[in-house]
């Protein structure tokens, strides 16, 4: 018999949660009534074996239900990361480092944040990225290699700041 599967928390910062919670919101009032209409729309169209609206409104209410459940799950365990008590000591979520690649010559910024947040073009990498792995627990001055499919790479920590998000 298998163990019980313990659930991960989902370690995320207060503009991550705040993104989620705005997102489920949007779908329960805004998305849920629009594929409704949708659905009753095709309905009134007569023959449904054969009505492709129809087809897709139902795929969409479907992808919409299952986008929902995975915010939930996710919202229910979520652990929020106050950026502003963030030490900046050493590298951990809701910090944001800046790095040399040694072997590129350059200097690179990343925000580290929870896996539900990450987006790497936006500079967000997760502490369970190869990169974001590395970097946690590295303090100013440190190199850390960082072991990636197309082979390794070298940083050196040059500064460690709190991730606080600038206002709008």
């Amino acid at each position: 018999m298998a163990a019980p599967e313990t659930e991960k928390k989902n370690l995320m910062t207060y503009d991550g949660l705040k993104k989620l919670e705005n997102e489920l919101e949007e779908l329960r009032t805004v998305r849920r009534k629009e594929v409704s209409q949708k659905i009753k729309e095709a309905r009134e169209q007569g023959d449904l074996s054969e009505n492709a609206e129809y087809d897709a409104a139902m795929d969409e209410q479907r992808d919409i239900e299952a986008r929902i459940e995975e915010i939930q799950k996710i919202l229910k365990h979520a652990e929020v990361v106050d950026e502003e008590e963030v030490s900046t000591d050493a590298v951990g979520i809701g910090c944001r480092v800046t790095v040399f690649d040694i072997e590129y010559d350059e200097e690179l910024e990343f925000a580290i944040v929870g896996s539900t947040e990450a987006n790497s073009r936006s500079g967000k990498i997760s502490n369970e990225s190869p990169v974001g792995k590395a970097l946690m627990g590295a303090k100013v001055e440190d190199v850390v290699t960082v072991v990636m499919p197309g082979g390794e790479a070298e940083y050196k920590v040059l500064k460690i700041e709190r991730n606080i998000p600038k206002p709008a």
